[in-house]
This record gives structure tokens, C-alpha cells and sequence, in this order.
């Protein structure tokens, strides 16, 4: 039963991928990514405004990097997979979104002193072989007659951004509580929005984008990261990081199954050839040099 909490929190961030899709059609996503905080916020407040009181002094000397946080993980991230969805795939934004802790890796030399093993270097090549090869639609040499497309160039932007933030959670050790920290990343980012919300031609959300603003507002941005969290307290951040690696699979049977997307023998094989780099590069990890998964909001944007 413990096991269903990763499970869980993968399902939700697999699903999201499909609500981020699904908000390209009848939202802007700069309206969509100012709601989803907007909302979080509002319902956090009441339980979480009461420690931010109260430990107010830990904090304040955070915020600069709360709001770094907040910039990285909840504004470039997320906004950046909204704008994506406009012109690639669920398939493709899930992919690339699977690079993330292999990312994290190679950000953990110049950021955390770490070292990079053969199996980090190996595993980066099958990942990014396999990621030209999807992005290439079997072509992994595309990229010198043509460019990628916007949306796919956005999603590893996003990816960038939150494995950034990753290897910064784990550099800053801000000894806060996990609802504190995601309360004022949320909060910052929240503010960091509203500038850009503004320039929507439509501000107030419609109805039929309702549903969706609520579901990454409560079950990806609350629900998820408290059940990450909860797996990484019970069953371990190297056993919670390896479910991690079915994100891609669960957000491209989703795709196929509700959006109708074609599943191509290239997403398949680019597929593979990416989890596989990922986990090679993962388990060469010896313990006391694993990237916790500090994934407190995360999802393929």
C-alpha cells in the first residue's frame, strides 16, 4: 500500500501533462499558469499563513532565494510547458521532461562539487541520442537541415529551469517546513506572474478552463508534492526517484488514450533510449551523492 503514494504522484503528474494540452485550447497560458498559483495559494493560506507568521524570522532571510525558487521552479518551468503545449506534443513535452534528473546530474558538478562517473556520461549520450532520434522522427542528424520545433525547444528550456532548481533545493538546505517552502515559492511566483497575467486578452478564466485550473491547482501544485514528500519519508528518495522514471510512460498512455495522439515506433525507441540514459546515470549514484528528489512541485511543466 505504501507504494501507492509514487504511484499516485506520478498518475497525477502523467495526467497533467494532458491537462496542460488540453489548456492550450481555450486558455492563455500565461492566464493558466497565474490561475493555477492563484488558486493553490487561496487554498493554502488558511493552513499555511499561520507558520509563515510564526516562523517569520527564519524566513526572511530566504526570500531571495524562495523567490529564485519560486522564478525556476513554478514561473520559467511551468510557463514555459504551457507555451509549449501550444505547438508540440504531450508525448514529446513528457519525453523531455524525462531529462530532468539526468540534467540534475550534470548541474551537480559546477553547483555541488560533485563528480560525474562513466555511467553519467554514457547514460547523457543514450539520453540525448534518443531524444534526436524523437525529435528527428527517426532523423537524429534533423537538426542540421532543420530546427526543432517551439514548443519543443520551450519543453527543454523547462526541463533546464526545474532541474535547476532541484540542484539548488539541495544547495541552499533552507531548514524550513516542506508546506512553508512550497507556500512561499508558490506566493513569490504567484506575484512574479500577475505582469504577465495582465497582458492576457482575456483575464478572467473561462468556464470551461475551470476544471483544469483546478486540477493542477489542487491535485498537481497540492496534492502531488505533499504525496512525494510522504513517499520520500516512507519508503526513501532513491526508491521514490526510480517511480519518477514512469512519468514518461504514464503521460504518453494518457496522450494516446485521451487525446487521440499517434504513439510513432520513434517515440517508442527515442523513448527507451532516454529513460535508459536517465536510469544509468541514476544508478551509478552512490548514496551520499544522490540528488535528493526535492521535487516539491514538480511535473512535465
Amino acid at each position: 500500500m505504501i507504494y501507492l503514494l509514487p504511484i499516485l504522484t506520478v498518475f497525477i503528474w502523467g495526467m497533467n501533462a494532458i491537462a496542460s494540452k488540453m489548456a492550450a485550447s481555450i486558455i492563455e497560458p500565461s492566464a493558466m499558469s497565474f490561475y493555477r498559483w492563484l488558486f493553490a495559494i487561496a487554498i493554502l493560506t488558511p493552513f499555511c499563513l499561520p507558520q509563515v507568521i510564526k516562523r517569520w524570522g527564519e524566513i526572511r532571510p530566504h526570500l531571495a532565494k524562495l523567490a529564485s525558487l519560486g522564478l525556476l521552479g513554478m514561473v520559467i518551468n511551468q510557463s514555459c510547458g504551457y507555451y509549449a503545449a501550444l505547438t508540440t506534443t504531450a508525448s514529446n513535452m513528457s519525453l523531455i521532461s524525462a531529462l530532468v534528473p539526468l540534467m540534475s546530474v550534470f548541474l551537480s558538478v559546477p553547483f555541488l562539487g560533485k563528480r560525474i562517473s562513466f555511467n553519467s556520461i554514457l547514460g547523457g549520450i543514450i539520453a540525448l541520442i534518443g531524444l534526436a532520434y524523437m525529435l528527428g522522427k527517426g532523423d537524429m542528424l534533423f537538426f542540421l537541415s532543420q530546427s526543432i520545433t517551439p514548443g519543443d525547444g520551450l519543453m527543454v528550456i523547462a526541463s533546464l529551469a526545474y532541474a535547476l532548481y532541484c540542484v539548488l533545493i539541495k544547495r541552499w538546505k533552507m531548514h524550513l517546513p516542506n508546506t512553508v517552502l512550497i507556500y512561499m515559492q508558490g506566493f513569490c511566483a504567484m506575484l512574479m506572474l500577475a505582469p504577465v497575467w495582465l497582458t492576457s486578452e482575456q483575464l478572467l478564466p473561462p468556464v470551461d478552463a475551470m476544471p483544469i485550473i483546478l486540477f493542477a491547482s489542487i491535485a498537481a501544485s497540492i496534492a502531488a508534492p505533499w504525496m512525494w514528500i510522504k513517499s520520500i519519508d516512507v519508503i526513501g528518495a532513491d526508491n521514490s526517484a526510480m517511480f519518477m522514471n514512469l512519468l514518461p510512460v504514464v503521460a504518453v498512455t494518457l496522450a494516446a488514450t485521451l487525446l487521440g495522439e499517434t504513439v510513432h515506433l520513434y517515440h517508442l525507441v527515442g523513448g527507451i533510449m532516454v529513460i535508459s540514459g536517465v536510469i544509468l546515470a541514476q544508478i551509478k549514484r552512490k548514496k551520499k551523492d544522490d540528488i535528493e528528489p526535492g521535487l516539491l512541485n514538480k511535473d512535465p511543466a
